[in-house]
C-alpha cells in the first residue's frame, strides 16, 4: 500500500475492495488527484465483521494489562511517524503541517491514557441485604465488536477517540473512514498492527457511507456504534441504532457561541477567539462562531478581530509559515459564499474576507461579519467554515438566552473577570463543553461531547469507557 492508493485492513491484512473498485483523493490546495481508496463491497464487510468477531473472542480473554502493553506500543510508533504522518494529512486534508504534526502527537497521548485507564475498569462487591452468604457482585464487561464512522476534519484525533475507548474497554473496532482524507487514519490503524494487536481486533473500511452505515448498524455481531458528523446524519445513524437496540455515541454539529462580558480582557478575548476561528479553517465541531460582546466593546472587539484575519497567510499548508490551509471541498466554498451574502443582504457589515481567494484549490478569505441579525442564515445554520459572526448584547442573560436558543449544544466559550458571571455561565450555558477566558484545550481525560442536538455520551474522561462496557449483576449463594 503506497502514502495515497490506501486498502481495506481485514483481519490483520491490507487488502483492495472485492470488485477492485476505487475513490480518488483529491488535494484541496491543488484541486489534484493524489491517489486512490479502496472502495468496499458486500463481501469485504462480511469479511471485516467476521474479523471483529474474531478479534472480540482474543481481545476480550487478555488481561487489561496486556492490552496497555500494546496500545502503548502504538503510541510510541505515532510518535516516531508523526511527521510522516502530517505530511499525509495535510496533503489530503489541507490543514498546515504544524496543526497535522500536532493531531498525530496527540493521538499518542490519548492512546496511552486510553491504556492506562483500562486498567482502572473495575467492579464491585454490594453487600446482601437478606442473607450474608449471599455474595452480590457488578461486573463489566465489553460490550462487543464496535462499529466507528469519523469525519474528515480531524481524520486522526476522531478515529483515535473511539478506538482508544473502545480497546481498553476489550471492544474490538471496525472502523468506517473517511473517503476523503484515508491516508491518516490509515497510518494510525497501521501503527496499531505493527505494534502487535491480534488480528481482527482493529479493522478498516471505506466505501458508500449509506450502504456501511446501514449493513453495519443492523448486522448482529455489531453490538455499538458510535458516530461523529452532521446533526442531520446522526439522527438518522441513531434512528437506525434504536430500531436494532444498538448501543449509540453520538459527537455531532455544533454552532458555538462565544460570549464577551463587558469586563472582559479584551486583548485576550480578541487573540484567543481569532486564533480558535481560523484553526483547521473554522472546519472544526467545537469551532466558536457567534460572537457575543458586550455593546461598549463590541465596535473595538470586531475591528482588532477583522485586523488578525486579514492577516492570516492562507495557503498550502505544506508550506512554511502558512497559518490556514484550504476548505476541504468545493462545496463548502459554495456554503461560505451563500451564507456570507445571504447575511450581508440582510443588513450584516462585511469587515474582513468574504470572498474565494485564487482559481485553484478551494481556499476562502478568513470572514468577519459585525451586526449580523439573528435572521440570517450564518447565525442558524453552522457554517463549518473560517466564518466569524459578531452580534452585540446588552445584559448577560440576553447573552445566555442567545447562547440557548439554537439546538446545537456542543461547546462554548466565554471572557470575564468576573467570578460572579462566571458562575452564572457555567449554570445556564447549555453546552457540554465550556471554556472560559481561555481557547478549546480538549485533553484525553476530560468528557468531550455535547448535548441536544449535538449528540449524546462522550469521547473522553472515564465515561467514555462506560460506553464500550456492559454491567452486570451477579449474585452468589455460598451457604
Amino acid at each position: 500500500m503506497s502514502d495515497h492508493n490506501i486498502q481495506h485492513f481485514i483481519l490483520g491484512q491490507w487488502r483492495d475492495g472485492a470488485a477492485g473498485r476505487t475513490l480518488p483523493v483529491v488535494n484541496p490546495a491543488t484541486g489534484q488527484q493524489i491517489g486512490q481508496v479502496a472502495r468496499a463491497e458486500r463481501a469485504d464487510l462480511d469479511d471485516a465483521v467476521a474479523a471483529a468477531k474474531a478479534g472480540f473472542d482474543t481481545w476480550r480473554h487478555m488481561t487489561a494489562i496486556e492490552r496497555a502493553r500494546i496500545m502503548r506500543k502504538a503510541a510510541g510508533l505515532m510518535r516516531e511517524r508523526a511527521g510522516d504522518i502530517a505530511s499525509l494529512m495535510t496533503r489530503e486534508q489541507g490543514k498546515p503541517l504544524p496543526e497535522a504534526k500536532a493531531e498525530a502527537l496527540a493521538a499518542a497521548d490519548i492512546i496511552e491514557w486510553f491504556a492506562d485507564e483500562g486498567q482502572r475498569v473495575y467492579g464491585r462487591l454490594v453487600p446482601s441485604r437478606h442473607n450474608l452468604a449471599i455474595r452480590q457482585m457488578v461486573i463489566k464487561d465489553p460490550v462487543g465488536p464496535v462499529a466507528a464512522f469519523t469525519p474528515w476534519n480531524f481524520p486522526i484525533n476522531q478515529v483515535v477517540r473511539k478506538v482508544g475507548a473502545g480497546l481498553a474497554a476489550g471492544c474490538s473496532m471496525l472502523v468506517k473512514g473517511p473517503e476523503e482524507t484515508p491516508a491518516s487514519p490509515a497510518a494510525l490503524i497501521r501503527a496499531f498492527a505493527d505494534a502487535g494487536l491480534p488480528p481482527g481486533v482493529l479493522g478498516l473500511v471505506y466505501g458508500d457511507p449509506a450502504e456501511i452505515s446501514s449493513y453495519l448498524i443492523a448486522h448482529p455481531v455489531i453490538r455499538k456504534i458510535t458516530f461523529t458528523g452532521s446533526t442531520a446524519v446522526g439522527k438518522q445513524l441513531a434512528a437506525l441504532a434504536g430500531q436494532h437496540m444498538k448501543r449509540a455515541t453520538m459527537e455531532l454539529g455544533g454552532h458555538a457561541p462565544v460570549i464577551v462580558c463587558e469586563d472582559a480582557d479584551l486583548e485576550l478575548a480578541v487573540k484567543t477567539a481569532a486564533a480558535s476561528k481560523f484553526r483547521n479553517a473554522g472546519q472544526v465541531c467545537i469551532s466558536p462562531t457567534r460572537y457575543l460582546v458586550h455593546a461598549r466593546i463590541a465596535d473595538d472587539f470586531a475591528r482588532e478581530f477583522a485586523k488578525r484575519a486579514s492577516s492570516l497567510r492562507v495557503g498550502d499548508g505544506l508550506v512554511e509559515g502558512t497559518q490556514m490551509g484550504p476548505l476541504a471541498n468545493p462545496r463548502r466554498i459554495t456554503a461560505l459564499n451563500d451564507l456570507t451574502q445571504d447575511a450581508v443582504k440582510r443588513g450584516a457589515r462585511l469587515l474582513a474576507g468574504g470572498e474565494r481567494i485564487g482559481s485553484t484549490g478551494n481556499f476562502w478569505a478568513p470572514t468577519v461579519l459585525a451586526d449580523v441579525p439573528l435572521e440570517a442564515r450564518a447565525f442558524n445554520e453552522e457554517p463549518f467554515g473560517p466564518l466569524a459572526l459578531v452580534r452585540t448584547f446588552d445584559e448577560l442573560p440576553e447573552a445566555i438566552a442567545e447562547a440557548n436558543r439554537l439546538p446545537f449544544g456542543l461547546a462554548g466559550y466565554a471572557f470575564t473577570r468576573s467570578l460572579k458571571n462566571a458562575d452564572l455561565l457555567t449554570r445556564h450555558v447549555e453546552v457540554g463543553m465550556l471554556w472560559i477566558n481561555m481557547a478549546a484545550l480538549p485533553s484525553a481525560e476530560l468528557p468531550f461531547g455535547g448535548i441536544k442536538d449535538s449528540g449524546h455520551g462522550t469521547e473522553g474522561g472515564s465515561e467514555a469507557l462506560e460506553a464500550y462496557l456492559n454491567t452486570r449483576a451477579v449474585s452468589v449463594m455460598n451457604d
